[in-house]
């Protein structure tokens, strides 16, 4: 991919999103179990990584768990979570290596999430604490509304405390109190397995997000895919509401 010439490399994205669809599908189309499914779309995460690494993408978040996973069956959301823990303590040294910053949003104090997911977030994130070279944000236990809502709530106890004016609280300031503040807008957003919908991932990060819909399922797809999504981002004209 490094000598491929259909990403201009002056006009990459800051930030990718990820909204990683289609691992049941493709494990249930080849007669697997769905979560050999999830199992498989490990190594497609991280081929990506490296593809971002070297495209000069600068921010990744990864959707590896929504607020509404915990709807599906017992069995599979007891392997999600417990591969989480094995997906963290396989790749963290080797991101580390590679001058990656691992950090987590979503509601990680959840109490069905265990306490050993948790102390592998902590280690994650003070191993690479340090690093700047991509930043990799995982999605875990996450929405976009519950985001929002958080940040609603603490500038509430803020006014309420009287350290905060109703009327000061503006698009900036909520953005203030997001769970990653220095976050940079969503620039492109992609979606796996050919489904039409933002589902409820970076609802104020992504407002002008260019969505590109790859049909490819998730552990199909792979750093030449990152390639070819980001070759339609830049063939877009980006308005941003004006005219051009």
């Amino acid at each position: 991919m490094s000598d491929s010439p259909q990403v201009d490399r002056d006009r990459v994205p800051l930030h990718v999103g990820l909204i990683m669809d289609g691992n049941g599908r493709w494990a249930e189309a080849r007669g697997l179990h769905r979560t050999q499914g999830h199992a498989a779309g490990e190594a497609a995460l991280f081929d990506v990584v490296d593809g971002a690494l070297e495209l000069g993408v600068a921010w990744l978040t990864a959707y590896t768990f929504s607020t509404e996973n915990w709807k599906r069956s017992e069995e599979e959301v007891r392997f999600l979570l417990h591969f989480n823990v094995e997906v963290l303590q396989r790749r963290r040294d080797a991101l580390a290596e590679k001058g990656v910053r691992i950090r987590f949003i979503g509601d990680r104090w959840d109490p069905r999430v265990h306490q050993g997911l948790r102390d592998e977030f902590a280690a994650a994130e003070a191993m690479t604490r340090t690093n700047g070279t991509l930043e990799l944000v995982l999605a875990f236990n996450y929405g976009g509304r519950a985001e929002i809502a958080h940040a609603a709530r603490r500038l509430a106890k803020l006014v309420a405390a009287g350290e905060l004016d109703p009327a000061d609280v503006d698009e900036s300031l909520v953005a203030d109190h997001l769970a990653i503040p220095e976050m940079p807008d969503a620039d492109l957003l992609i979606r796996t397995s050919g489904e039409q919908r933002v589902s409820n991932f970076l609802l104020w990060q992504a407002t002008y997000a260019e969505l590109v819909i790859s049909p490819l399922m998730w552990p199909d797809f792979s750093r030449e895919a990152l390639a070819d999504c980001i070759a339609e981002y830049q063939a877009r004209s980006r308005r941003f509401g004006g005219v051009t």
